[in-house]
């Protein structure tokens, strides 16, 4: 694996310059530092069994995935940077996703409209609500940012930064799940589907959308965000890490709700301060509560963080649609719980 420095999107809070605390990573030296935790027993099967378990009771197909992530990362969306006319063509293919389904704006409008250091950001907002008379006035809040870079350095004369992974994978996952609670209707607590811009300029959309909320009645129960889930992990005995793993039994939790290992623990991830890095921290700084973000980029198995080649045609579909089966029951083990299961432990 060729030697980056990742200081921005897939967990960008380098990016502010906010949180000394929080230093560059080395993805090389992440690499090397991941062989000694690999887990030696039983890493294949246990995968195996939940991936096949995932497809046995598959509500979200691979070409599903796929046509979300070969429009959202194509050419013509121009690397989705935020103020650009492809972000707001990525804006308008999630909403006709969203008013498909059924899924109803939170505010008057889907979007969500702040400024973004000059231009006009806009987060796109869904909510389903919840089933039950009483649990519908909490709400989980479930994320990803859809914005990228727009451009970065040529290769071969392309200079679009289409952004499959970084992270249209993880905006295909939101849209997937909004349209699987929107036909269930099995969330005895609301939902909301937040998908975020201007990430890539320090997680600004996620910022203004926690303190908007802040503002509200609302009374968040957990947020759950996602964010690079565009290629498996190799080794793993689960199939996407926790950021903020021991801060929280999120992870012992939603397993238990799935039956199966799906979430798991990345040395690096505590290593590098990833929690502070993605979307999901503005919803901890503002509200207190488990917020947390899940992903498979483990700093050994893609090379193409913010470059030109990470493109819909090096994206594993029907690992990304397992992906999201296997978090279809945990999020419903979120939803429908009759006490706040999920606790921060601090």
């Amino acid at each position: 694996m060729r030697k980056i420095l990742v200081t921005l999107s897939a967990f960008t809070f380098m990016a502010c310059g906010s949180h000394s605390d929080v230093r560059e990573v080395d993805a090389t030296a992440a690499a090397d530092a991941s062989k000694g935790y690999s887990s030696q027993t039983d890493t294949k099967t246990a995968i195996v069994e939940a991936k096949e378990s995932a497809n046995a009771n598959a509500n979200v197909s691979a070409d599903a995935i796929k046509k979300h992530i070969e429009f959202l990362a194509s050419d013509d969306l121009q690397g989705r940077k935020t103020g650009s006319e492809g972000i707001d063509e990525a804006a308008t293919y999630i909403i006709k996703q969203f008013q498909d389904a059924g899924v109803k704006s939170y505010f008057s409008s889907y979007r969500d409209k702040f400024d973004a250091k000059g231009v006009s950001g806009y987060n796109i907002v869904g909510m389903l609500e919840g089933t039950d008379p009483k649990l519908k006035n909490e709400y989980v809040v479930i994320g990803a940012h859809y914005d990228h870079i727009g451009t970065a350095k040529a290769v071969n004369g392309d200079v679009l930064a289409n952004g499959a992974n970084d992270n249209a994978s993880g905006t295909s996952a939101v849209i997937e799940l909004a349209k699987y609670f929107a036909k269930s209707k099995s969330n005895k607590r609301s939902i909301i589907f937040a998908l975020f811009s201007a990430e890539e300029l320090g997680l600004l959309g996620s910022a203004h959308l926690a303190a908007r909320l802040k503002t509200t009645e609302i009374k968040p129960y957990v947020m759950f965000n996602i964010e690079m889930i565009g290629v498996p992990m190799i080794g793993k005995d689960y199939s996407v890490y926790l950021t903020g793993f021991e801060n929280s039994n999120m992870a012992e939790k939603f397993n238990s709700y799935s039956g199966a290992k799906v979430m798991g623990f990345l040395p690096q991830a505590k290593e590098y301060n990833l929690f502070k890095r993605s979307d999901n921290y503005a919803f901890y700084e503002v509200f207190k509560i488990p917020a947390q973000t899940v992903s498979t980029f483990d700093f050994t198995n893609f090379d193409y963080y913010h470059h030109v080649d990470d493109e819909a045609a090096v994206m594993n579909f029907d690992h990304i649609a397992s992906v999201v089966n296997q978090l279809i029951p945990g999020v419903e083990g979120m939803t429908n719980s009759l006490n706040h299961e999920i606790i921060w432990n601090e």
